[in-house]
């Protein structure tokens, strides 16, 4: 590969572009027109909230007060943890959403009617989430005290002296639960589409340039990679406003490392655009191209990555495909930066499934290629 060579397919690609500053005028406004559009409108509904749990007690009236979350629909729960350390790190890697601490002294207190504190411990980078968790949690807490109640009434002859279970829910990563702080940061995942390289090996089909590329002594990852870097430049640009909305118009806290945020992002963006490529060289048409970059990308991306719906709720066969879907794992990327402040020391899976996924497009963009010179 020659840099002179790269250079000059990639200064071409550029004056294409320039030439035409609808295209490029569009490759931006869109995606901060979604960013616009999802940020202020969108409201999100989910259900089985994953539960992990502390039980200090270690009792029947406390195993009793679990079960009550076993029977409700509306939580799934994942396994005990024996102290704050574990139920930080579940929650850090969303393997559980909320977090129920039971204290030492539950069931003394149950048995003589006296109040008891139960904490919860709330996710909030997903903001919509933990309003409906914390609602229902409460639903549950609220059944069991009017039965402790009954109870005490039954036993004793008249009412227990004050209300015997009290929840006090504790929400962490988004205190005040806005539902932008998790929709922004998802929203750069779905906004970076297949579309901005989907056209540009169809166009040169479509015009007729293709044979006098082919006719130069350009190699054919030479020619993928020079049409590529102008558009991961573009894509680079997106994500850069993205994060400036994010933060002075929206206001989302960024709590993790900036420089780790923009490294996956780029390998996001090599892999999507090469994706977009693979489109292009397959089927020689720019319609044909933008309509099949809208069907493999953006909408896999909006419904199938957690975005939008919660991956625990959808069926098993649409669980494991999800799995091929690469903003998947870069929009729990995302949010662990964003709201979490974690690293790779947690996010390491994500980020490896992102990175084999970006060198498998890289690949594939140039293999497909050179099987169209052949």
């Amino acid at each position: 590969m020659k840099p002179r060579r790269l250079w000059a397919i990639a200064r071409k690609e550029l004056i294409h572009i320039i030439r035409d500053p609808r295209s490029l005028g569009m490759a931006i406004a869109i995606p901060m027109l979604l960013l616009m559009l999802y940020g202020y409108a969108l409201t999100l509904d989910v259900d089985h909230v994953p539960l992990i749990v502390w039980d200090q007690s270690e009792s029947g009236a406390s195993r009793e007060f679990v079960s009550r979350f076993d029977g409700s629909r509306y939580f799934s729960r994942q396994g005990y943890v024996r102290n704050y350390q574990e139920m930080e790190r579940a929650i850090d890697s969303a393997k559980a959403l909320v977090g129920l601490v039971i204290p030492r002294d539950f069931a003394d207190r149950v048995e003589t009617g006296r109040s008891v504190l139960i904490q919860l411990i709330v996710d909030g980078s997903d903001s919509n989430t933990a309003t409906l968790a914390v609602s229902y949690a409460e639903a549950v807490a609220l059944d069991y005290s009017q039965r402790l109640a009954l109870q005490w009434v039954q036993r004793i002859g008249r009412k227990a002296p004050r209300s015997p279970l009290q929840m006090r829910p504790r929400v962490w990563y988004n205190a005040d639960m806005e539902s932008r702080n998790y929709i922004i940061p998802g929203l750069i995942a779905i906004i970076i589409a297949a579309m901005l390289t989907s056209q540009t090996v169809a166009r040169e089909w479509e015009r007729g340039t293709m044979e006098q590329l082919i006719s130069t002594p350009l190699r054919g990852n030479e020619l993928i990679l020079g049409k590529l870097l102008p558009y991961f430049a573009i894509g680079f640009v997106d994500v850069l406003l993205a994060v400036l909305l994010g933060e002075f118009l929206f206001r989302i806290p960024l709590r993790g490392s900036v420089g780790l945020l923009f490294g996956m992002a780029s390998i996001f963006l090599a892999g999507t655009l090469s994706l977009g490529m693979v489109v292009s060289v397959l089927s020689k048409n720019q319609l044909l191209a933008n309509q099949l970059a809208m069907v493999v990308t953006f909408v896999p991306s909006l419904l199938l990555s957690g975005f939008v719906f919660a991956i625990a709720n959808m069926p098993k066969p649409l669980q494991l495909i999800t799995y091929l879907i690469p903003a998947r794992y870069f929009v729990s990327l995302l949010r662990g930066i964003y709201l979490k402040g974690i690293g790779l020391e947690i996010l390491a899976g994500e980020a490896v499934l992102l990175a084999a996924f970006g060198a498998g497009m890289v690949f594939l963009a140039n293999a497909t290629f050179k099987k169209k010179l052949e």
